[in-house]
């Protein structure tokens, strides 16, 4: 016999007027009295909720702290993106928790600790297993001191050098930093639900997360490379990890590639036999493999090392093969990627040096026609993939999306940058502002990109929130849409829709009036 068939220890008597606790504290109830009292908070299988319930509540103290506790979760839960899923990731959740009578007692002394539970587990199933997982981090991340600070680099840096400098080997050192970064998004996605931070600052905190854990993963390879080939510390000091895309412009998304170059300052160096080109490109493997690697405590990011020079078969380069390659390949393309090219970890000065000679190669070129068609072709292509696939509503590469507010941003950039150095931004909201402040983007116009790049990187965000999936296409089903619609605080989707619809729309227009032979 399953437990939510169990007979009760007490009785309440006859109901006189439904009420939710009688799930928990009345007489065995039917389908039909069931259905009645869960279908109200937007439950879907009420059959299943109920069992969950009856699970959590194994004795009586345990059932009469749950029923304290059921209408207000359940109200949560109904503003989440699946109450159904909230009530099942409940249950998994008490059960990691061990003392599930402690756990009641918390939540209801602390209301709003019960609102971030509820909506975290109907929200994502991600982060409600890091929660399953790690059941304390529940009680450290609904700190109030915790929940309402923003976490900088410095601090995670310096909290994760303690712990790697406690640890003995590399594998438990990179392990260490898988199980740092599940709870550290965890901090960060739970602030982004309940709207405690804006978009930018959830941009802007997962950047310097990525920051702190890559540059962490440096210093363990390092360290561990050094030892086993014997080399001193005086040599092959000289390498910088540089950072493009969403995580070199401090924009990154929730879950995101992270686009690195490994750069060395020269081949002129040789120690225990080994030289410089042979030593940085194992170190470049062995930084990519930490990060990128799967084991028992998950990964670190997944690594795009696509945008390093074409041909080259090396991880890691010295910078004058750079400096060789963009001046013999003045590629559109590399010239956009460069705009956000920025050092995320080792050797500053050299980071700075990438950055000079990349200003060199961006901005000196000419920036004409025949520039602008290209970039509009690029984006027709993407048009006729995405309709082949009918993929109509993707928010990062679609008509009116994220891609197309970049290429505004970013072509404005390499036409106006050698002329006016105040718009040589790395984040595209900077870049906007820096434009309009300038009057090279008029006002209404910057406006209305950076209020729909502020809306669709929300979307995004919500979107890969919810299985740490890098997905950028709105759910086709309509429970699913509903779910990221209240994700987003919504009440319909059909509002959101309208919303979505708007903003698009007036990025579309205002892409086609840049690209239109005018720009």
């Amino acid at each position: 016999m399953s437990p939510g068939m169990l007979e009760l220890p007490y009785l309440i008597g006859t109901m006189s007027s439904p009420n939710i606790k009688d799930l928990l504290l009345a007489p065995r109830l039917d389908r039909e009295q069931v259905s009645s009292l869960l279908r109200p908070y937007g439950i879907k299988n009420p059959t299943k909720a109920d069992a969950s319930l009856q699970w959590m509540a194994s004795d009586a103290d345990e059932r009469e702290l749950l029923a304290d506790i059921l209408e207000d979760f359940l109200e949560c839960a109904a503003e989440s993106a699946n109450p159904d899923q909230a009530l099942s990731q409940l249950e998994l959740f008490s059960a990691a928790a061990l003392n599930r009578r402690h756990l009641f007692s918390f939540l209801k002394d602390a209301p709003l600790t019960l609102e971030i539970l509820a909506k975290t587990l109907g929200c994502s199933p991600f982060l409600a297993e890091i929660l399953i997982r790690n059941p304390q981090h529940f009680y450290w991340v609904t700190d109030p001191a915790i929940l309402h600070s923003r976490r900088g680099k410095r601090a995670l840096q310096r909290e994760i050098i303690q712990t790697l400098k406690a640890l003995d080997d590399e594998t438990a050192q990179l392990d260490y930093l898988r199980f740092f970064k599940r709870r550290e998004m965890l901090h960060i996605g739970m602030r982004d639900l309940l709207r405690i931070c804006t978009v930018a600052d959830t941009l802007f905190a997962l950047s310097e997360l990525a920051q702190a854990l890559i540059s962490a993963a440096y210093w363990v390879c390092a360290r561990c490379l050094r030892r086993e080939w014997s080399i001193p510390a005086r040599v092959f000091s000289a390498f910088t990890i540089m950072a493009l895309g969403k995580l070199g412009g401090a924009e990154l998304n929730f879950s995101s590639d992270v686009d690195l170059l490994y750069v060395y300052a020269s081949d002129n160096e040789h120690a225990a036999g080994v030289s410089a080109s042979e030593y940085f490109d194992k170190l470049g493997q062995r930084i990519t493999a930490g990060l990128s690697e799967v084991t028992s405590e998950g990964y670190v990011y997944r690594v795009d090392l696509g945008l390093r020079p074409a041909g080259t078969e090396e991880i890691a380069l010295p910078l004058g093969r750079f400096r060789l390659y963009y001046q013999s390949h003045p590629g559109t393309q590399e010239r956009l990627a460069l705009l956000k090219a920025w050092p995320v970890a080792g050797n500053w000065a050299l980071g700075r040096a990438f950055h000079t000679m990349a200003r060199e190669f961006i901005y000196d070129m000419p920036f004409d026609a025949e520039v602008v068609n290209e970039l509009r072709s690029i984006k027709d292509r993407i048009d006729h993939q995405l309709a082949t696939r009918g993929q109509t509503r993707n928010v990062k590469l679609g008509t009116g999306g994220i891609r197309e507010i970049e290429l505004i941003a970013q072509a404005l950039q390499v036409k106006y940058g050698g002329d006016f150095v105040e718009i040589r931004e790395r984040g595209t909201l900077k870049a906007l502002e820096a434009l309009r402040t300038l009057a090279l983007v008029k006002a209404d116009d910057a406006e209305t990109l950076s209020s729909a790049y502020m809306f669709l990187r929300d979307v995004e965000n919500k979107l890969q929130m919810v299985n740490d999936e890098q997905t950028h296409s709105l759910p086709r089903e309509i429970e699913e849409l509903s779910g990221c619609a209240r994700m987003l605080g919504y009440s319909g989707r059909q509002s959101f829709l309208h919303d979505y619809e708007q903003h698009t729309g007036a990025v579309r227009r205002v892409f086609e009036r840049c690209f239109s032979g005018n720009f």
